[in-house]
């Protein structure tokens, strides 16, 4: 793509359309663009509009825009997923050095909407190219800072900061490794100086103008580049700590202390974000300092008395106001990492512990009106916050973990002090309950946020209050209240309770208490239904001693239907129709329930109706996942118990699964394809005509195509094979079918699948009609034996090979791969069966070889032919190996590292529904005891040619395995003669 005045012209057209919000001319602009993308120096062109001064600035962004992403889909490319798609083509090298030569300078003189798209843009690149292939970059930017900083040009100063601060972020989260660490080295010689410049001149100039009385706007800016400062220190020092920052740490640490200490009232004071500018600052700070006291403690402590006096000053002021939660969160943070060092003297004092309950604990922990709103307003972010642990970033929970920290060395003291101001709380709501709830809500939330979880399991203790007692007075009337509506964020918190302490209830009591809870599924409160229902879930998971359940089908039948009935009334409630709890819930009562052709009945028009609703836009991947999950233990279990539901079931659940596959909602079809397989193979033969058509969809190429679609695919081809056998063999279906083994065996992310269907297939028909075929299957197997051979290969191609043996004899199995090259079964038998069937695991793997490598010897006439004595021998010392040494000792780790792409491809899209998971089927249930099978032939053979086998075994069995067939002989009460 050259640039001429054409190609500004056709892009500008193309951007401004992109803008149109008429949905015409829109798509047309996109498909002209992506069309464009495959040109050559199409990212040029587009960077080169962006610095066209005379365009308008909408069009300049949104080209700005489409350059940053480009570039992060074209500077390097990645493997697709998905094999039938092609990679993208990748940006040339000329046309990169030409990007990177125009970025910089363009950027420092862009606008500050699009400075922060190119910004990006610089960032895609360090990304891949930084240092390395672009040696530049880095003078570049610090002759820029110089140049901005000498004239106080301090939108290009925090341009080129911030820009530096996302190229120097991988310093914190990549794995400190050789070429890591070399990058930084190159990037603290040339940038720590010239940091420390700007931060000094900067603080400087901060003295300056507050002392001035200079307006608000003078010193935004000169905050703004002093917090990026900070990150772009964070991430230099955060490996280790560097040469140049410990001879200079007075230098900064003075200046940190100041941010800390010092009020800046014009900012502060002046309204607008002017607060929240100065606390980003003083929170960067703050990280900072918790950085050093956590990895550079020696270094830093002669630094800590000061700083903890100034963090503690300022977080008595913060913690009393609701908008500044980053600066008391990062504040707490550094005062926690002091608790738990050696310097938690800091904090013994009765006084001091006494000022951190009241003062900084109880404030923070107490609701304030956005945890109100937020409970209101996205009931989604509060549970994910609340109760599934992704708060550590909030007031509440930061503030528990600092008791925690403290309670680390002073854990008397801290119980007492915290079980006092729990007990005050408590008195608190009974003066008052109405005016003071959420003081009983915070005793609750101090209770349930410091108990400590036990090694290993769900169960939680505590030493703040008697967990019986506490749950009988505050709990209890909680959960009795008549009123599901009133007092929601108390209810929401008594729930919370009983869930994590679910294990110190007793029965009696839980069960008198869950007609309550099931009550609660009807309160209007989002979270209060859902953590009705995750109270209920979770109690059906409890263990007993010994591993069993404590609630069985038996204690939810009196109220399994208005259970059932209030769980789908919840699904109806505004902004819960895809609440994961409550659909986990559904999932897990009918794992347990004794499920009715009643409830079986309402159940499976239920979860139809919410099936055909998330069709229409498959947006909750969670949600989706327990309602298939729940269809499938639904019609697992009812049909298992009553064979006759299985064609209601059908009728119900079948237009649902034929629109999924018609509407193309590829989310859901491996969903689909495992929920077919299920009803499949509940089916007795002959299986109705409707399925065939399936099976005809399933054999056509273009399903196959999707990666992630395969295991699903393969599990209801198996479904069919077995059930259907005899319409395989009609209207050409089988070749059809080998045709799709021979593309899953010939990739390696897809050929243990390859071996499923032809397991099933070998399993499933005659030897008379699989032997036309046999010659094509060998050679596909040899072929990419020879052209890319694996460990897992190999050992799926044992069992392969053990299982037609047990099914069609040993001979046809000889017979039927000579016929595709001479004497080749003893190459394969040599090469690959006798050294890798030691490798073989899982029970019914480990029969089904040995039993088949044992009838090889005691049968075959190939191997009891005297030439063949030698191979005779090793396979029974490896039979002996396999039977005789534990797992651990026999088979190595797998050196082969599988392609990560290729891994990617079904791992990624592929979820394995449980409850529709296919019975593993033992090919040998008459044979109960692989070893006595071994030792019966062997001396069934050897009674035939006495003094022949033992000669054998002595020749080529290692020592160890002559004892160990010795040892089997006794125990089996046989010998080899």
């Amino acid at each position: 793509m050259e640039w001429n005045p054409e190609t500004l012209q056709f892009l500008s057209q193309c951007f401004l359309h992109t803008l149109s919000p008429n949905p015409e001319p829109r798509r047309l602009a996109e498909t002209n663009l992506a069309e464009a993308t495959e040109r050559p120096n199409y990212g040029l062109a587009v960077l080169r509009l962006v610095a066209e001064p005379a365009v308008d600035e909408p069009i300049r962004q949104a080209a700005a825009v489409n350059f940053k992403n480009h570039l992060r889909t074209r500077w390097a490319p990645t493997k697709h997923s998905e094999p039938n798609l092609p990679t993208l083509t990748p940006i040339v090298d000329a046309e990169k050095d030409q990007i990177k030569a125009l970025i910089v300078p363009l950027m420092l003189s862009s606008t500050p909407r699009i400075q922060s798209q190119l910004s990006e843009a610089l960032s895609v690149i360090s990304k891949h190219d930084f240092p390395n292939l672009w040696p530049t970059l880095l003078p570049e930017l610090i002759s820029s800072l110089s140049r901005a900083s000498e004239a106080s040009d301090y939108a290009s100063v925090n341009g080129i900061l911030g820009t530096a601060n996302s190229i120097f972020k991988k310093f914190r989260y990549q794995y400190k490794t050789n070429e890591l660490l070399t990058d930084l080295k190159y990037c603290l010689d040339e940038f720590a100086d010239p940091l420390l410049k700007i931060f000094k001149r900067t603080a400087a100039l901060i003295d300056s103008v507050a002392n001035s009385g200079a307006p608000a706007a003078n010193l935004r800016p000169l905050f703004e580049s002093q917090r990026l400062c900070c990150r772009i220190f964070y991430s230099l020092n955060f490996q280790d700590l560097p040469a140049f920052f410990e001879d200079h740490m007075g230098e900064w640490m003075t200046e940190f202390q100041k941010y800390l200490t010092l009020k800046y009232p014009v900012l502060e004071e002046g309204g607008g974000d002017g607060l929240t500018l100065v606390d980003e600052l003083r929170a960067a700070v703050c990280e900072n300092i918790s950085l050093y006291m956590e990895k550079f403690e020696e270094e830093f402590q002669s630094y800590l008395g000061g700083f903890v006096e100034a963090v503690w000053n300022l977080l008595v002021v913060a913690s009393a106001s609701s908008s500044r939660d980053r600066l008391t969160v990062t504040a707490i943070k550094f005062l926690t990492t002091v608790s738990t060092s050696i310097h938690h003297t800091l904090f013994a004092r009765d006084d001091i512990l006494q000022q951190i309950c009241q003062n900084i604990v109880i404030p923070n922990v107490m609701l304030r009106d956005e945890d109100e709103e937020l409970f209101e307003m996205n009931y989604v972010e509060f549970i994910r916050r609340d109760m599934e642990g992704s708060d550590l970033d909030t007031r509440r929970r930061i503030a528990c973990e600092f008791l925690k920290g403290i309670a680390a060395n002073y854990k008397e003291k801290i119980t007492a002090k915290v079980s006092g101001q729990i007990q005050s709380s408590l008195a608190l709501f009974a003066e008052n309950p109405a005016a003071n709830w959420k003081h009983k809500d915070c005793a609750i939330y101090l209770v349930v946020s410091l108990a400590t979880k036990k090694a290993g399991g769900s169960s939680v203790s505590t030493d703040l209050v008697d967990v019986e007692s506490f749950f009988g007075s505050v709990i209890v009337p909680e959960l009795r209240n008549q009123d599901v509506n009133g007092f929601p964020m108390l209810k929401a918190g008594a729930l919370k309770f009983f869930t994590m302490f679910r294990n110190q209830i007793s029965k009696s009591v839980a069960m008198a208490l869950v007609p309550d809870v099931v009550r609660f599924l009807g309160s209007e409160s989002n979270v209060v239904h859902s953590y009705a229902a995750s109270c209920i879930e979770k109690l059906l998971l409890v263990k007993d001693d010994g591993g069993r359940a404590r609630y069985t089908s038996s204690d939810i039948s009196p109220f399994l239907l208005v259970l059932m009935t209030n769980l789908f009334s919840g699904l109806e409630k505004p902004e819960s129709e895809e609440n994961p709890y409550i659909m986990k819930c559904i999932m897990r009562v009918l794992g347990v329930a004794d499920i009715s052709r009643e409830v079986a009945s309402a159940c499976i028009t239920g979860l139809t109706s919410v099936l055909n609703k998330v069709c229409e836009n498959p947006k909750n991947p969670i949600f989706n996942h327990f309602l298939f999950e729940a269809v499938a233990v639904l019609v697992r279990r009812a049909c298992e118990k009553d064979p006759s539901l299985i064609s209601a079931f059908e009728a119900s659940l079948l237009p649902s699964l034929q629109m999924i596959l018609a509407k193309d909602v590829t989310e859901f079809f491996p969903y689909a394809f495992q929920l077919l397989a299920q009803l499949v193979e509940l089916n007795r033969p002959p299986i109705p005509p409707h399925y065939i058509q399936i099976f005809d969809i399933l054999l056509l190429p273009e399903s196959w195509k999707r990666t992630g679609n395969v295991p699903a695919l393969v599990r209801l081809l198996q479904a069919f094979l077995q059930k259907s056998p005899h319409e395989l063999n009609q209207e050409g279906r089988l070749t059809h079918v080998l045709g799709i083994f021979n593309k899953l065996v010939s990739s390696t992310s897809t050929d243990e699948q390859g071996f499923y269907v032809l397991n099933t297939v070998i399993e499933n028909l005659g030897y008379d009609v699989i032997t036309p075929y046999m010659g094509h299957i060998w050679a596909s197997l040899f072929t990419r034996l020879q052209n890319s051979r694996t460990v897992k290969f190999v050992k799926s191609l044992l069992i392969f090979m053990s299982l037609f043996l047990v099914k069609h004899g040993c001979q046809n199995l000889v017979d039927s791969m000579n016929v595709v090259q001479s004497n080749i079964f003893i190459a394969i038998l040599e090469q690959f069966w006798i050294p890798n069937l030691k490798l073989i695991t899982g029970s019914i793997e480990l029969k089904l070889t040995s039993v088949a490598s044992t009838r090889l010897i005691c049968e075959s006439p190939t191997l009891l032919d005297p030439a063949a004595s030698r191979h005779w021998g090793k396979m029974l010392d490896s039979i002996v190996t396999l039977l005789s040494r534990p797992e651990q000792d026999r088979v190595e780790e797998e050196t082969e590292v599988p392609d990560f792409g290729e891994n990617m491809g079904y791992g990624a899209t592929f979820v394995h529904l449980h409850n529709a998971g296919k019975k593993e089927e033992d090919p040998l249930k008459e044979i109960r005891d692989p070893k006595q099978f071994l030792v019966a032939s062997l001396a069934k053979l050897s009674s035939l040619s006495p003094g022949r086998y033992p000669q054998i075994i002595n020749e080529n069995l290692d020592q160890t395995n002559q004892a160990a067939l010795l040892q089997l002989c006794g125990s089996y009460n046989l010998s080899i003669v």
